[in-house]
């Protein structure tokens, strides 16, 4: 499998891609990469360029920079090379740590959307208390949704959580501000109604924010304003408490740093339940072939995760699973 890399996006670019390239590369022997980016500044990172093929670029696209414009405008940017790679069949998926509006614009007019998928949506794995995590769509890659878009969103998260989470058989919710069946608005009413009569997925019904992290639900469906909105909660508050606790242990005497000594390694466990990288990247579920969005801030370790994921999407063959699906139900209406 070849994995199109964008090796001038993100916070820390383009180091940390490629030292997380070179592990995934040295572990896994079925990879290779087209690594996009400029020569004089990433040729001198790769300690070894087996299985690695770097592209010179001229252009990237910037974080300041609208997304579609950059999108039509920067033709020789790492990013838009790197999706140009995929949809001429020389990858077989996409990454990078750059924009996600520019990359959602580069999976949309560049890599193309699944026939009869509306909107991709954005997808994350997130954590819970028991260390198993779930995935949630649409979380920002669009700001309202349809009803029949939710349904599309279940469906592909579906089949994501079974074969790159491995839950044989995934629980699926949808995020509302009630558990009861008649909660929400219109919206939500009627995604409830459609999600029930759904076969080929198990619906739980419907999830409140206060019960995501524990575990109830494997694929969470909501909006892309309401999921972003959630998102940003989840990691600001789980943010918030780490160093809450780390100042609490700090700043209060020898007791509590006694204390905080005795309950090191717990404290390190939740803090790696919370870890987020280790879940690997985001991604835009709804186009032809994996484009995937790690955290601009990422490390190389993420960078790492987030190629293994990817190779895992191209093993199972998800996206052809969903292609197969949903052309399926096109011939069928």
């Amino acid at each position: 499998m070849k994995i199109a890399v964008d090796a001038m996006g993100g916070d820390h670019a383009p180091e940390v891609v490629i030292q997380g390239v070179e592990r995934a590369r040295n572990e896994m022997p079925a990879c290779e990469f087209l690594v996009y980016g400029d020569e004089a500044k990433v040729r001198p990172l790769i300690q070894d360029d087996t299985r690695i093929t770097l592209v010179h670029t001229t252009e990237k696209v910037e974080s300041t920079d609208e997304p579609v414009r950059a999108i039509r405008r920067k033709k020789q940017a790492s990013m838009v090379l790197a999706a140009q790679a995929v949809k001429n069949g020389e990858a077989d998926a996409v990454f990078s740590l750059g924009s996600t509006g520019a990359l959602l614009a580069a999976g949309l007019f560049i890599v193309g959307r699944i026939p009869g998928i509306d909107r991709p949506g954005l997808m994350p794995t997130l954590p819970t208390v028991d260390g198993q995590g779930f995935v949630m769509l649409d979380v920002g890659a669009n700001a309202d949704n349809r009803a029949a878009q939710l349904v599309q969103y279940a469906v592909m998260g579906n089949f994501y959580a079974h074969d790159l989470r491995g839950v044989a058989t995934p629980r699926v919710a949808l995020l509302n501000n009630g558990t009861e069946a008649n909660k929400g608005d219109a919206l939500h009413q009627e995604t409830y109604q459609l999600l029930s009569e759904l076969p080929g997925i198990q619906f739980i019904g419907n999830i409140e924010a206060d019960h995501l992290l524990r575990g109830e639900a494997d694929v969470v469906v909501t909006d892309g304003f309401t999921g972003n909105a959630a998102l940003k909660a989840i990691e600001g508050t789980a943010k918030t408490i780490m160093h809450l606790m780390k100042h609490a242990i700090l700043d209060s005497g020898v007791k509590a740093k006694l204390g905080g000594l005795l309950l090191k390694n717990d404290i390190k466990g939740i803090a790696n339940t919370f870890d987020v990288s280790s879940y690997g990247g985001a991604v835009l579920l709804g186009l032809k072939a994996p484009a995937v969005k790690a955290h601009g801030g990422s490390d190389a370790a993420a960078v790492y995760y987030t190629i293994k994921q990817i190779a895992a999407m191209i093993d199972n063959q998800t996206i052809q699973k969903s292609v197969a699906y949903f052309a399926a139900h096109q011939s069928e209406a």
